[in-house]
């Protein structure tokens, strides 16, 4: 990761390893000071582990390391000034044209011209900005293995590291799950870096903060905490940064997910989402300065939003790249069709199970052709259809995309049908049911909707319109009895119950009248 040096003497300064302090760098602490998750039993933990004897640097390093056996990590042997040095860096991780002129640039010092610190020998004859200095076990090799260029100079008893680091990844574009219709095309990508300098090119205040820790033994994986100063709930600010110190793990395999069950471990069985994900950073600084806490991991595209409420999951960016009354509308289509999706085959079954409901409106509804497989079976069974076509979409190269869907169209839409395994309203029901969850971006919340449904479809099946009833009673429960990680109201402001912003979630209004 980058460092910006804005101290105002940087490296005249006595920059010792076991320093707790933040660097000054406007909010932005990038470079942990020692073991920044104590509780992760971190091995590297001698304070003097550089000293100024330049060989038993270099053989701690070696053996520390395994240089001879990585092939990816190489050590490269020079001299400066008349100084023996030893330069220890990644492969693949450094920009190979700034490694060069760094070290023709020490080619040309002379015996008189080397300082007799480490810290002089920094300001005044390293060409570049992003440097530090160590002696501790833990942030010299962290930093090493993280892609930092480590030089150790003969009776220099600091390591100093130059980021010149310069990480393979992928261009920015626009995600493809958050797609809009208008507006910035931009999207996170799985650098930590990148992402965080999307976020700050939006909001240009100095309020705004990015602490940076290190969670993993293993892995070390890089987490940033981003917030308002000003705006940031600091009992859920002190929370987060409370946990992420006290989690013990090897590492983040599967990055946000991993991160989020350390960091709230809820019940199994409610699954709605306690934190909202999104790749887009015009929709993060947003929500920064309505003063939610974003959360970045290295490696990953995505940024986790926090506290994160059921109305907070339905809105999306679009919402708010329209005009007012768009984008008023765009909320309540999608509140509409997502509680469509959760009522409509659970009805559908109670209708098919007792006609005599079924209202004179609605009379064209009601099944005439024979049933071979009952309603409820079929519908369990376009259930696991639906997600199997979904699995198989995503594991499907691009080029069989097409043949695919026409594969599904016409063996489950057309053939199904005719061989009589189900009738044509249960293929369409289901078919609008599958349509309408793809109308939210979150897939947390669509599956939460899909559980839900499913248990209001067996319980309609055992008791009817009982069942269908006490169906829609365990929704209403297990979203009321939802808590954000904040420990506050799910369902905030429904409960405790504020008109206005009530209503804000629904109708949106200009930004002019906001002010």
């Amino acid at each position: 990761m980058e460092k910006n040096n804005k101290r105002k003497n940087p490296f005249l300064d006595t920059i010792d390893s076991d320093s707790s302090k933040n660097d000054g760098n406007n909010g932005v602490n990038i470079y942990p000071r020692g073991n920044t998750n104590g509780n992760n039993s971190i091995e590297y933990n001698e304070v003097n582990f550089i000293s100024d004897n330049l060989q038993m640097n270099v053989e701690k390093i070696d053996k520390l390391l395994y240089v001879e056996q990585s092939f990816d990590l190489l050590k490269r042997e020079l001299t400066v000034g008349n100084r023996k040095a030893v330069m220890y860096y990644i492969n693949g991780f450094c920009d190979s044209d700034m490694i060069q002129k760094i070290e023709e640039f020490f080619c040309k010092l002379k015996a008189d011209e080397i300082p007799d610190t480490p810290e002089r020998f920094v300001r005044d004859k390293i060409p570049y900005v992003q440097i530090d200095l160590y002696k501790d076990q833990y942030n010299v090799v962290t930093f090493i293995l993280s892609g930092v260029v480590c030089l150790l100079v003969e009776g220099f008893h600091k390591a100093m590291l130059i980021d010149i680091r310069k990480y393979p990844d992928r261009s920015i574009e626009e995600p493809e799950k958050y797609k809009v219709l208008r507006g910035s095309r931009d999207g996170f990508v799985e650098n930590i870096i990148r992402n965080t300098a999307l976020i700050r090119r939006r909001i240009r205040d100095p309020k705004y903060m990015c602490e940076v820790v290190q969670v993993g033994r293993s892995s070390r994986t890089d987490i940033a905490v981003c917030y308002m100063s000003d705006k940031a709930d600091k009992k859920l600010l002190n929370y987060i940064k409370k946990q992420l110190r006290e989690i013990k793990t090897d590492a983040l395999p599967m990055n946000q997910e991993s991160l989020s069950e350390c960091l709230h471990k809820g019940h199994w069985f409610n699954p709605f989402p306690k934190f909202r994900y999104t790749e887009r950073p015009d929709t993060v600084a947003a929500e920064i300065l309505e003063g939610q806490i974003c959360i970045l991991v290295d490696n990953s595209p995505a940024a986790m939003l926090l506290p994160t409420t059921i109305f907070d999951v339905i809105e999306e960016a679009d919402d708010y790249y329209f005009p007012p009354i768009t984008g008023t509308y765009l909320r309540l289509a999608r509140t509409i069709v997502t509680l469509v999706s959760l009522i409509l085959t659970p009805l559908f079954l109670l209708y098919a199970n007792n006609p005599e409901f079924v209202p004179d409106w609605l009379f064209f509804t009601k099944i005439t052709e024979p049933q071979y497989v009952p309603i409820f079976l079929q519908l369990l069974i376009l259930e696991l259809a639906v997600d199997g076509l979904k699995l198989a979409a995503i594991n499907t190269p691009s080029t069989l995309n097409t043949p695919l869907s026409l594969i599904a169209a016409i063996i489950i839409g057309e053939f199904a049908v005719n061989t009589g395994w189900f009738n044509e309203q249960t293929m369409l029901y289901m078919a609008v049911v599958a349509i309408a969850n793809f109308t939210h971006e979150n897939y947390e919340l669509a599956y939460s909707i899909k559980f839900l449904r499913l248990i209001m479809l067996v319980l309609t099946q055992l008791f009817n319109l009982t069942g269908l009833i006490i169906g829609l009673v365990i929704t209403v429960l297990t979203i009321v009895s939802n808590r954000t990680i904040a420990r506050t109201s799910y369902i905030y402001p429904l409960y405790p119950f504020d008109l206005k912003k009530f209503l804000l979630r629904f109708f949106r209004i200009s930004i002019k009248k906001k002010m």
